[in-house]
């Protein structure tokens, strides 16, 4: 009976579209018992890449990994402060602390040191630091950060509840030399630029070109529309991660990004811009698709690395 329900509403939108004037979004609700997405087994990590005590006292600089098995985006606690602790147990609260992904969601086992802050007007990227002023550096020291975070796909209606956690630095421990954008083994699925994604309403996303020149790069996109309805598909302006660990791209919740509508039995055709140095290497491209139902995004990652 629930399953007749279900497929009687969207019988009714069908019917309805047919009517209006136009419709965007065809999309038969998900069934109340569909269950729940899977929970993330694992958690962030962060380690210091470069310890320096200055006249204004102990500054960090941070790289983070997902460890959580699944898409992740991050950032610190509201409220709650970095703590530097020493070899005693003493604690003091750190005044300067930027721990986070900017928004972005990134894949499992990619590992991170900065983003692309600022405003759509004047952008700047942001290491991810800590400052604690008037400490001084003591062996056996380490930061304690807490942050919440959240994984898997991101539904704009109902977004999951975060979960929480502390990072553990150990500032005896510098690692300068990590490799970026890839810290730990995963079974993520990588597209390559001219595969086909399913998006929203069946219709099929496809990144079908990367024009690099200096320091720009432009991501040429594609959908093909193979229903009877139009349709939007939202990406947003998607950031781009490479071989020195930081995310470029401001981040914008993807519906607030303009997108071509799909017209029915047609295609659509646009760019994103991105501005990455020139020397930066082994790139992925990391869009929020707009899959399933309306404003429910499903990330991937695209190796745009020999483009």
């Amino acid at each position: 009976m629930r399953m007749m329900k279900r497929w009687m509403i969207g019988l009714v939108a069908l019917a309805l579209c047919g009517v209006l004037s136009g419709c965007d979004y065809i999309v038969i609700p998900e069934s109340k018992s569909t269950p729940p997405p899977a929970e993330a087994e694992g958690v962030w990590t962060a380690v210091a890449t470069n310890v320096e005590e200055t006249p204004d006292g102990l500054s960090v600089e941070l790289a983070i990994r997902n460890d959580t098995g699944d898409w992740s985006a991050m950032e610190m606690a509201e409220g709650r402060s970095v703590m530097l602790v020493d070899p005693g147990g003493s604690s003091r609260p750190c005044e300067t602390a930027v721990v986070e992904t900017g928004g972005t969601s990134i894949p499992p086992g990619f590992i991170m040191r900065g983003f692309t802050g600022g405003t759509r007007f004047e952008p700047q990227v942001e290491l991810l630091h800590v400052e604690c002023e008037g400490a001084a550096l003591a062996a056996g020291s380490k930061l304690r950060i807490p942050y919440s975070f959240t994984t898997g796909e991101f539904n704009f209606y109902r977004p999951a509840p975060a979960k929480s956690g502390t990072l553990e630095v150990d500032l005896d421990a510098i690692m300068g030399d990590l490799a970026y954008p890839i810290g730990a083994e995963t079974d993520l699925t990588v597209t390559k630029v001219g595969e086909p994604i399913e998006a929203i309403n069946k219709i099929v996303l496809t990144l079908t070109g990367v024009v690099r020149e200096g320091d720009e790069i432009e991501l040429s996109w594609r959908t093909e529309n193979q229903t009877n309805y139009q349709a939007y598909v939202h990406i947003g302006n998607p950031s781009v991660i490479g071989s020195d660990g930081i995310l470029y791209g401001l981040y914008r919740a993807p519906h607030l990004v303009d997108t071509p509508i799909t017209l029915a039995n047609s295609t659509a055709e646009w760019t994103t811009t991105v501005t990455v140095p020139a020397d930066v290497q082994d790139l992925y491209a990391l869009p929020a698709v707009e899959s399933v139902q309306q404003k429910n995004y499903v990330s991937y990652a695209i190796d745009i690395s020999d483009e």
